[in-house]
């Protein structure tokens, strides 16, 4: 008797995890919120922030805040890259925050990797993409032509938020990724004028997304821009944060409470409609909050967005779904944006290729109590141009960089601040954990995308 192949065996248990359709067969909605550079004491559930989110605040109230929520890459680019693929992006070369090259058919995420989206279509979900890609501006990387029957938005890194300053229609009209921030929004393939304040636009097209889905199961990735550079807010949004003195950080607040408005716009329409029961909600943030350019706060933890501590790569991470999971929970080991591909394909049984496994998990039986411990025995972090890597394994924390060849060690059950190395004291854990980074990373190819190039925002 010939022995089951290991991959065999392995899509096998996948499959069988458990199917969580609803009671009618029904497959749920999916809904993945995500902000840009969102700090994660940005949000009034942190217990930190002086900024009111209280629609942020149902999701949470409803579902289960993941504590130690992280992102699949240190750059949000590359993020979004694990976040639609269920990968780590650098199996696939995408570790860049992608060049905005519309005409270079090697910039963005490669046709090998299949998204969410192209996941979800056989199954008959109608996929929409409302707000940033940041995937790729060359036709070949469109939303349409990764999977999503819908697109309203942009390709590029960011954009310009007030309709008067979108003065380039065509895509490849912008040279350089100064210039993508001001050209018009797409509507699929077509340049249109937008008419209000970027948010706002987004939030008003996510409701009509779903209101047009009908009784068809749908998956909504509705990417904010906010609260990002370039700040710019409503003035009547900025006046109501007037007690903040930083200017920077009153206009942030502002973007942050213009996003969540649309948040509970979109719950409201879920609950009118009598869907929220039946979908399963994401929030979660592209990276941490850039403390420096925007004012963000990222918490009780040190550093910021593009750095390996836990300011640039904790981030807000809920997940709500009233049918299947407790409301008003906490989950404090670490999960990442990888498993929310994990998550929907073990709810859809959706296969997955043996050769191209996931390395996400599905966070169902963790979130509900059915298994306990980490979902993750080790996340892995690495960026490859800059001689980055970071292993979180248990509490443990490893952090090594060019400029600091030798391995920081951290427990972050007692230094969640990272400020006391303990590495010469465990030397045979630093070991062990440097060990799997290897191994993980002999998995890994080097970075293949083009990154931007800084140099076009000082012409």
């Amino acid at each position: 008797m010939h022995p089951i192949p290991k991959c065999l065996l392995t899509l096998a248990a996948f499959l069988l995890s458990g199917s969580l359709l609803l009671a009618n067969g029904k497959q749920p909605n999916i809904v993945v919120i995500m902000a840009d550079e969102l700090g994660h004491g940005d949000i009034s559930i942190s217990g930190t922030s002086s900024i009111p989110t209280p629609n942020i605040n149902r999701i949470a109230a409803g579902g289960v805040v993941c504590t130690s929520g992280y992102v699949s890459s240190i750059i949000g680019s590359a993020n979004r890259a694990g976040l639609l693929t269920g990968r780590y992006p650098s199996r696939f070369g995408f570790e860049r925050s992608v060049a905005w090259r519309p005409q270079d058919p090697t910039a963005g995420l490669p046709a090998t990797e299949k998204t969410l989206a192209e996941a979800l279509r056989p199954f008959g979900y109608k996929s929409g993409l409302i707000g940033k890609w940041h995937l790729g501006a060359h036709d070949s990387f469109h939303p349409l032509n990764r999977g999503f029957d819908e697109f309203y938005g942009f390709l590029g890194g960011g954009h310009r938020s007030f309709p008067e300053e979108l003065n380039i229609q065509y895509t490849n009209e912008a040279r350089v990724e100064p210039e993508s921030y001001r050209t018009w929004l797409l509507r699929g393939m077509q340049p249109v004028r937008s008419q209000r304040y970027l948010t706002e636009d987004l939030s008003l097209e996510a409701l009509e997304f779903v209101r047009s889905q009908g009784k068809n199961p749908f998956f909504l990735f509705l990417s904010y821009n906010a609260p990002r550079s370039p700040l710019q807010a409503p003035e009547k949004d900025i006046a109501a944060f007037s007690h903040i003195k930083d200017e920077k950080r009153r206009t942030y607040a502002a973007m942050i409470s213009v996003m969540d408005r649309g948040v509970g716009q979109l719950l409201d329409l879920l609950d009118s409609l009598e869907i929220a029961d039946d979908t399963l909600l994401f929030f979660l943030s592209s990276t941490g909050g850039d403390t420096t350019v925007t004012g963000a706060y990222n918490g009780y933890v040190r550093g910021l967005r593009g750095e390996p501590f836990e300011g640039g790569i904790r981030v807000p991470f809920i997940v709500r779904w009233p049918n299947k999971l407790p409301g008003g929970k906490t989950f404090q080991q670490p999960v990442s944006t990888l498993d929310v591909f994990a998550t929907v394909a073990a709810v859809n049984q959706l296969p997955v290729d043996p050769d191209r496994p996931l390395d996400g998990v599905n966070l169902l039986p963790y979130l509900r109590g059915e298994k306990s411990g980490p979902p993750h025995e080790r996340l892995y972090q690495r960026l490859f141009d800059a001689g980055i890597y970071v292993v979180r394994e248990g509490d443990f924390k490893l952090i090594k960089t060019k400029r600091n060849p030798v391995p920081s060690l951290y427990n972050l059950a007692a230094d969640l601040l990272e400020r006391t190395d303990i590495a010469e004291a465990n030397a045979e854990r630093v070991k062990a954990m440097a060990e799997s980074f290897r191994v993980w990373n002999s998995e890994m190819i080097e970075p293949t995308i083009p990154g931007v190039n800084m140099k076009e925002w000082t012409r």
